[in-house]
């Protein structure tokens, strides 16, 4: 399943999301204008622009909302930017991140121009409302941060650990974008709040996934090296699961992987993974998000853009890339 269902229905708003993005980006700064052309030539999903650009719409929204969608996108940028510096990564959407690139010192910096320049965005809005939900998320994403570096390591972490990391890590930048839609579009509180939920859960689900496929995926497909969260020693759903449900000795692999030693133990963790059913268990929960994320838009006005959050919802939990 692929995202081209989006392109008829807001395909022009990205496009103009991308313009925006770049305009705001521009710097006398050589170095912030390298890395910000090499991090938004480098492409991505769009998904949470596109989620807010739907909300709005579902609204019935006709005004300019791509400042917003664009600003959205500049925080899950950032994210990323220092996300790749803590964890050593080297790939992301199939090229060498941004801190191998140019050097973790660039990194960081221009993660933080990116977020200075989303509060610059966010005060040119003029919407008090807008501008505390985006304070609010970028917080307690940076909570999620902190949450999952304190948990490196650790293979006690249960389920409710792990859904306290992403909630905030992941869905809780989707939640505002949803949300943010549903101001933007001066809906009811009921359907901001509908929207809200919506983005929690297919966020949630979207993380499941991204970490089912860390082990099961294609990495010409999901533009990054498999186990990167285990070399990373983060203890992901599907691991959870199979250290609840495997064996002494698989329980004993999945530990001495996450305690250091990482990819060396990748081909055992996989197959216990396997055996045990870790990822049809993390991919069934993915889809009961997806589920949840439906049921929560299911009363808006029938629309392009309603049934386009209804697709979106199913692509979180049947993505392969």
């Amino acid at each position: 399943m692929t995202l081209d269902f989006l392109n008829p229905v807001i395909g022009s708003d990205l496009a103009a999301v991308d313009r925006v993005l770049r305009e705001s980006l521009s710097s006398d700064v050589v170095l912030i204008r390298q890395v910000a052309d090499y991090i938004i030539g480098g492409g991505g999903k769009r998904l949470r622009p596109a989620l807010l650009l739907l909300a709005a719409n579902a609204c019935g929204y006709q005004g300019d909302h791509h400042t917003l969608a664009a600003a959205i996108e500049m925080i899950h940028t950032a994210t990323l930017l220092h996300d790749d510096v803590v964890d050593e990564s080297q790939l992301r959407r199939g090229h060498a991140t941004a801190n191998a690139h140019f050097g973790n010192p660039a990194a960081v910096l221009v993660g933080d121009f990116l977020y200075s320049r989303t509060f610059q965005l966010m005060v040119g809005v003029n919407r008090m409302r807008v501008l505390a939900i985006v304070a609010d998320a970028t917080n307690l994403i940076a909570e999620g941060e902190v949450l999952q570096l304190m948990h490196a390591g650790d293979p006690a972490i249960d389920e409710r650990a792990y859904f306290a990391v992403i909630e905030r890590k992941t869905a809780k930048l989707f939640e505002a974008a949803g949300r943010l839609g549903g101001v933007l579009g001066d809906s009811a509180g009921e359907c901001e709040d509908a929207l809200a939920r919506y983005g929690m859960h297919l966020g949630t689900a979207f993380q499941i996934m991204d970490d089912v496929l860390d082990y099961s995926g294609d990495a010409a497909q999901i533009g990054k090296n498999l186990g990167d969260d285990l070399g990373e020693g983060k203890m992901t759903l599907p691991l959870i699961r199979a250290l609840a449900v495997g064996t002494p000795e698989e329980a004993d692999v999945i530990r001495h992987a996450i305690a250091g030693g990482g990819l060396t133990d990748f081909a055992p963790v996989v197959a216990a993974l396997n055996r045990t059913g870790a990822l049809d268990y993390a991919r069934q929960r993915a889809k009961e998000e997806s589920d949840a994320a439906a049921a929560a838009v299911a009363g808006l006005p029938a629309s392009p853009a309603a049934a386009s959050l209804l697709q979106l919802s199913t692509f979180a939990a049947q993505r392969t890339y």
